[in-house]
């Protein structure tokens, strides 16, 4: 049944072209935000010391996002390898560093709600 669904589906699909601008456009945005979560990530652990943990937890969210645009650039070379025994693994674990980068806000988010100990007595 959800077999006879898809093939129908394809039957109905639509083929969209690819805007010329579109690969300039990705690549600019994704370099950029590689680039300014670097930036982050190396100003979090720098300033880590000086603030509290909370901070490292940011920064470690920080190292998960630039993991994340790094498995973008994985995803493009291997699609353009064309090798579908690769491709299919780094499509379905495409958010993990997504996820982990959000556990990693959520407790820095909590230690950073938590006095110092010198503070609570």
């Amino acid at each position: 049944m959800l077999a006879a669904l898809l093939l129908q589906a394809q039957d109905d699909a639509v083929v969209y072209s690819l805007p010329p601008y579109f690969i300039w456009v990705f690549g600019s945005l994704l370099i950029a935000g590689g680039l300014g979560w670097l930036v982050a990530t190396v100003l979090g652990f720098a300033r880590a010391r000086a603030f509290s943990l909370s901070t490292r937890w940011f920064a470690l969210a920080s190292a998960c996002l630039i993991l994340y645009h790094a498995h973008w650039l994985a995803l493009v070379f291997s699609i353009s390898s064309q090798n579908n025994s690769i491709i299919f693994p780094i499509l379905a674990s495409l958010n993990f560093f997504v996820v982990l980068g959000a556990v990693c806000t959520v407790i820095g988010f909590a230690r950073l709600n938590t006095p110092p100990a010198a503070e609570r007595g």
